[in-house]
């Protein structure tokens, strides 16, 4: 153990009583109002109940608080012994939390609440906390690139960014004279790719197509397939030819660039301002069984999150070392440093400053906020796999069943209390972000009216709209 965990779990030790008591009045002060969170439980400043821990992850950048939390002995400060094991896909990963092989897990944020919603396998499943905002792109092979390319508006002798969906309308187009399908990827049918994808697609007037109950493929009526592939599968899938482009998170769009295969064409944080992305996710009962251990998961993590976001980012060549090791992502430090260290390339000679492309800490990255989670089944809705239209009361209180804002709180809070964490690093809210149109069609998003926002889209279902395998139907 090296000289700075000791010193540091000394202080811990000596503070605890004062965290603890710290901890309680600041969340006291947060009240628990309907809108806002509730307390914790009383218990979960003890000694974690669990101490050893397995959790999973799938291989890709925004993993990286569980593996700086292990490096650099977050873990081991809060009571932990945590063992990391990446998982073969996001099926597995999600049935490795249900079944209880796993504690908990890096997970796709639409996964939790699918989940609760019985989408896939049922199960109750909670996000108490957000790992990370944006981090994915959207990347198509040369062959399109090659057949967009001549058409894009240029600035300063380069495509003018974002790029428009619309540009790849006359390219579906000759696909569907041809009688051939325009193929796209992404990562599982309820991940932040899929809906990012769909989000650029609809904007730029490209149908993706809809779900109709018991069914994943959601082609209903699309103008563009999207199928599911692994995220680091996803070059090698496109430039085997089955994929035209796809939707994942790095360093798996930057590794199109470095194969010479692909060329991103749009972030989402181009989509979506500053999405959230990736949750920690793990079974109800489990946060109800282990609160301690809970808590204690959630403060290594933050304490993680915020060493990434440290000094404008002076820990990122850190990181991308450590990420780049066999056990985490695995991939070449260079293709990894392409979006981690504030750059992005969308092809050779085109790399762009994108400070913000990994945030973990800065923006209260961490905080779970409800809005998020119902951003998340609007877009269930919208594209039927929530077959059924619901009250915004609704999706309000299915979002407070899934996001644990109080179990955040109850963790940040006292971190605050011992000096580990500064005190505006945490949010004060009801648990809604302010509404918001930053997004690539300027639609304005308020979390506290879903169907409003799902009703002003153009391209999908609307109120008292159901799918059918023939289509859409209803009023």
């Amino acid at each position: 153990m090296t000289d700075i965990i000791k010193s540091q779990l000394n202080r811990r030790t000596a503070m605890g009583t004062l965290a603890g008591f710290a901890a309680a009045m600041m969340l006291a002060g947060c009240g628990s109002s309907d809108d806002g969170p509730v307390a914790a439980p009383a218990n979960a400043d003890g000694p974690p109940e669990k101490p050893n821990l397995k959790l999973g992850f799938i291989k890709l950048t925004d993993m990286a608080p569980l593996a700086i939390a292990l490096e650099k002995g977050y873990f081991v400060e809060e009571g932990l012994n945590v063992a990391l094991e990446p998982q073969a896909n996001w099926k597995v990963l999600l049935d490795g939390v249900i079944g209880g092989q796993l504690d908990a897990a890096h997970m796709l944020a639409g996964q939790p609440l699918a989940a609760t919603l019985g989408y896939g396998t049922k199960a109750n499943l909670i996000a108490p906390l957000s790992l990370d905002l944006n981090g994915n792109a959207i990347t198509l092979s040369n062959r399109v690139w090659d057949m967009i390319k001549a058409d894009l508006p240029m600035e300063g002798g380069k495509p003018r960014h974002p790029i428009s969906a619309a540009t790849l309308r006359p390219v579906v187009e000759s696909f569907q004279a041809q009688g051939k399908p325009f193929n796209m990827g992404m990562v599982f049918p309820v991940s932040t790719h899929n809906y990012e994808l769909r989000y650029w697609l609809a904007a730029g007037g490209i149908n993706p197509g809809f779900y109709t109950p018991g069914d994943v493929g959601g082609t209903v009526g699309a103008d563009v397939n999207l199928s599911v592939t692994p995220p680091p599968q996803m070059p090698a899938t496109m430039e085997a030819g089955t994929i035209d482009g796809y939707c994942v998170g790095e360093p798996w769009n930057q590794q199109a660039v470095a194969r010479g295969i692909g060329v991103p064409v749009v972030t989402d944080d181009q989509i979506w301002h500053n999405n959230p992305e990736k949750v920690l996710g793990l079974r109800e009962d489990f946060a109800a069984n282990y609160p301690a251990t809970t808590a204690a998961l959630i403060r290594a993590i933050i304490k993680a999150q915020q060493w990434l976001d440290a000094d404008n980012g002076a820990n990122r060549q850190e990181a991308v070392e450590i990420l780049s090791r066999s056990n985490y992502v695995g991939a070449d430090p260079a293709v990894l440093a392409a979006s981690m260290t504030g750059q992005f390339t969308f092809e050779p000679g085109d790399t762009r400053p994108a400070p913000g492309f990994n945030i973990f800490f800065n923006d209260f990255a961490g905080y779970p906020y409800y809005s998020d989670a119902i951003w998340y089944l609007t877009q269930m809705r919208r594209w039927g796999q929530i077959a059924e239209d619901h009250p915004d009361s609704w999706y309000v209180d299915t979002a407070k069943k899934v996001y644990r804002p109080d179990l955040y709180l109850a963790a940040a809070n006292k971190l605050v209390a011992a000096q580990a964490i500064p005190a505006e690093a945490v949010p004060q809210t009801d648990g809604f972000r302010e509404p918001t149109s930053e997004f690539i069609d300027g639609l304005t998003y308020d979390g506290r009216k879903p169907n409003a926002y799902i009703a002003s889209f153009s391209i999908g279902l609307k109120e008292g709209q159901q799918v059918t395998a023939s289509g859409v139907s209803g009023t």
